[in-house]
């Protein structure tokens, strides 16, 4: 109720195609309690995009959407501070002297030291980290992205440890936005690897309780936004799990649909089916 009070009547359709007829009524909908365990993206005033690599995404979505995706997720790009940026055609990247915002995240999870400074074994080893998973600039500042990252590798061997996404007989979407990861249970056993998401920007938070897929159209164009919401699949009053053409860690969030990349929105089409469960916890960090 609180969350639908302070919502604008265009913050309650978005994300939704106008022809979107209300989907059935939330099996549960009383949220889960909140976990502030993992921090979010703290603001961090001198980030700066990478230009060069900045440009060729922007290229790559405006080219058909297999290949803009298979372009686009070549790199993510990682804001550093702005002194640090790299310049359009620099071939080599400097190591960072800085000291990210996830800084003690990456040395606990690379086995380093954990003191929340930065040095040159730290950044050598956040420097490959990033590299493996294709963050750009590999320049071993600990930014949002790569905190990130961190987390959803944290998660793959057991997502559910805490236990806020129910064991249910029923294949079960738990998207989790405190640490805004998402992936499928059924009877107890993951089987759909977590992956990152993006839920709702400050104001159109994507709503939490228990849904069903109510509608799947794997082509949908949103009447409202005019924008592709590729592979939908929808859960509550036009909120839906659908791909993005972008990368999927820059921006502030959806209009309330849970955004997910390219591949993973296929992977999850092909396994789900109408009347699945998507459970909704948490709260993004941030908002």
């Amino acid at each position: 109720m609180r969350q639908g009070m302070k919502r604008t009547l265009p913050a309650l359709l978005v994300c939704a195609s106008l022809l979107v007829a209300a989907g059935p009524p939330a099996v549960a909908a009383a949220p889960s309690p909140v976990s502030r365990a993992v921090p979010g993206p703290a603001p961090y005033p001198a980030f700066d995009l990478v230009p060069g690599i900045a440009r060729e995404l922007r290229a790559a979505a405006q080219e058909t959407p297999g290949r803009a995706q298979t372009r686009g997720q070549r790199w993510h790009i990682e804001r550093v501070p702005r002194p640090e940026a790299v310049r359009p055609g620099a071939v080599t990247v400097a190591c960072s002297r800085s000291t990210g915002p996830y800084q003690r995240q990456a040395e606990r999870y690379l086995g380093r030291q954990v003191d929340g400074r930065q040095s040159t074994g730290d950044c050598r080893a956040i420097r490959r980290f990033q590299q493996a998973h294709r963050i750009a600039p590999a320049s071993g500042f600990a930014g949002p992205v790569t905190g990130q990252m961190v987390r959803l590798m944290k998660a793959r061997k057991n997502p559910n440890r805490a236990g806020h996404c129910p064991d249910r007989p029923e294949r079960t979407v738990c998207a989790d936005l405190n640490r805004q990861l998402l992936w499928v249970q059924q009877d107890g056993r993951v089987i759909f690897d977590p992956v990152v998401m993006r839920s709702g920007a400050p104001t159109m938070e994507t709503r939490t309780g228990t849904y069903r897929i109510y509608m799947r159209h794997r082509h949908h164009i949103s009447n409202l936004y005019h924008t592709s919401m590729p592979f939908a699949q929808f859960f509550d009053r036009g909120e839906a799990l659908h791909a993005v053409y972008d990368d999927i860690y820059q921006g502030p969030g959806s209009h309330g649909c849970v955004n997910l990349t390219w591949e993973d929105a296929r992977k999850l089409w092909d396994l789900l089916k109408k009347q699945d469960i998507v459970y909704v916890w948490g709260r993004k960090p941030g908002v």
